[in-house]
């Protein structure tokens, strides 16, 4: 059995601080496939990845991997629709037009999270996602994303 590719790893030209692999800066995550409608992603946070408290994961960074997680799946999820392998043919754009996240727990800072999103509906224009993030078996976050579809210019 093969394993899949990383979506980021596919999405040409993606030099994102969140999910670019080309940005050595970045956070490098790294989003799956686990069904038609759902992916996932586990990151591991580095001391400097911290809140105030250093035991901590920072609110921006929790933010920054939901964002590009969801973003990344509606990307995804838009060369699929179109019947397409990510990365080929004309470019398919997604970016955020919504990001709503609720703090429920913090982070702990020394194991990885997991982030889980999901499809919950789908336009030409629009891709609806909810996201849930976990760390040490606990939710800590949830975000309801709206993904708009933007030129290949933009």
């Amino acid at each position: 059995m093969t394993e899949q590719p990383a979506i980021q790893d596919q999405i040409p030209g993606n030099h994102c601080f969140g999910c670019g692999p080309g940005n050595e800066l970045g956070l490098r995550i790294k989003s799956y496939w686990q069904g038609d409608d759902k992916t996932t992603c586990t990151f591991v946070p580095h001391p400097h990845h911290s809140a105030g408290p250093v035991h901590y994961l920072n609110g921006g960074i929790i933010a920054t991997v939901i964002d590009c997680h969801t973003i990344c799946t509606a990307i995804a999820d838009g060369y699929r629709q179109a019947g397409r392998e990510v990365g080929s043919g004309d470019k398919i754009w997604y970016a955020t037009g919504k990001l709503d996240v609720s703090y429920l727990a913090p982070a702990v800072i020394d194991k990885p999270v997991i982030v889980e999103a999901t499809i919950v509906e789908r336009s030409e224009r629009k891709t609806l996602l909810h996201c849930e993030l976990t760390s040490d078996g606990r939710l800590c976050a949830t975000a309801d994303v709206v993904a708009v579809r933007v030129p290949d210019a933009w």
